[in-house]
């Protein structure tokens, strides 16, 4: 088994949609004459930021070109961890494709990756026997990475985490390996949540790096998360624990009912890439909105989702429609994202 000290030893732009409003100017405010000094300084303005939208129905050369038309920062000379969708062992929506992984740590590589080390909790079932039904372990043996499943490790390998003003009861306990990785990519599905987070995409993958329980310890901080009336809240507060550098979503296939490891399937055809995941998310819930979904996703506007509200609230992403970027590179994907656009910014 990996321990997290080894580990820690161890073409241009073919179009992009600027959503309305992105770049109006703002008005000019009226002359005050002598104005006082501000007692505290404004509010920092959020940036813009890209997520690029590949329609595709070749999983591998979507992930290629996404990364692509994203130019995401090298992961050159650093030790990278990638955090995939091993929940369970069904398959794509319900977990991480093989195709997915496989290019991702191709890509890795041809960057020059010093290590690359593959990590999840799985909720349905052990971890351990999740990733050897996917074939993980055997993938890693052909290509050379690590793989941790994170709910082996030792007490010490895991970090409490307190959110101030957060809904948990007694804080969480996050992996250490993910709180000190100096190059975190995250690749998630698309798909909604029947088990009350309402839809499952990077900000809910992240709960496979919260412990279930502590060696020693009986507490199930699962059971606190999926029981509380405030798990959407919760899921947000867990993802101020880290910063992914790249969120890849595979959305060839998506579940617009039911999930996460089964439901009502579609088939969507798109890849999302980006570095923000509250713009990723909205993206996200913006197409499952476009394909139908449920009451829950489809309810109120986009950024009034829980999960993506509070994200908001803890500075992690941008807070309008409006400051997302769709970049595209083809006739195909630029149709499919101005349609999208349209969901998100009226959504």
């Amino acid at each position: 088994m990996l321990g997290q000290r080894d580990f820690l030893k161890g073409p241009a732009l073919g179009g992009g949609v600027v959503l309305p409003g992105a770049c109006a100017p703002a008005s000019s405010p009226a002359p005050v004459p002598s104005p006082a000094p501000p007692t505290t300084p404004p509010k920092e303005e959020k940036a813009m930021t890209r997520v690029v939208l590949v329609k595709t129905k070749e999983r591998a050369a979507g992930v290629r070109w996404a990364l692509e038309l994203l130019k995401p920062p090298s992961p050159s000379g650093q030790d990278v961890l990638l955090k995939p969708n091993f929940n369970s062992p069904h398959p794509a929506p319900g977990s991480t494709h093989s195709d997915v992984l496989r290019t991702l740590v191709s890509w890795f590589k041809e960057t020059g990756a010093r290590t690359i080390t593959v990590a999840d909790r799985s909720g349905i079932g052990n971890t351990r026997r999740v990733m050897e039904e996917k074939g993980v372990f055997d993938l890693g043996r052909e290509m050379g990475f690590q793989v941790l499943a994170l709910d082996e490790m030792e007490k010490e390998d895991w970090e409490p985490v307190q959110v101030p003003g957060g809904h948990w009861r007694d804080g969480f306990y996050f992996a250490r390996i993910a709180r000190q990785a100096p190059y975190i990519v995250q690749t998630c599905n698309l798909k909604t949540h029947r088990f009350g987070g309402h839809f499952t995409l990077s900000l809910k993958n992240t709960v496979g790096l919260v412990a279930k329980t502590l060696p020693g310890q009986t507490r199930n901080y699962m059971f606190e998360l999926h029981s509380s009336p405030s798990q959407r809240l919760m899921i947000a507060e867990i993802n101020t624990a880290y910063t992914p550098t790249l969120i890849l979503l595979d959305g060839l296939d998506a579940f617009v009912e039911g999930g996460p490891e089964a439901g009502k399937s579609v088939e969507p055809g798109v890849i999302l890439a980006g570095t923000d995941r509250v713009a990723i998310d909205a993206v996200g819930v913006a197409i499952l909105r476009h394909l139908g979904t449920t009451r829950e996703v489809s309810r109120g506007r986009i950024f009034q989702q829980e999960q993506i509200a509070r994200a908001v609230e803890l500075g992690l992403g941008v807070d309008s429609p409006q400051k997302i970027d769709l970049a595209t590179p083809d006739n195909e994907s630029a149709e499919f994202a101005e349609t999208i656009g349209k969901v998100l910014v009226g959504g």
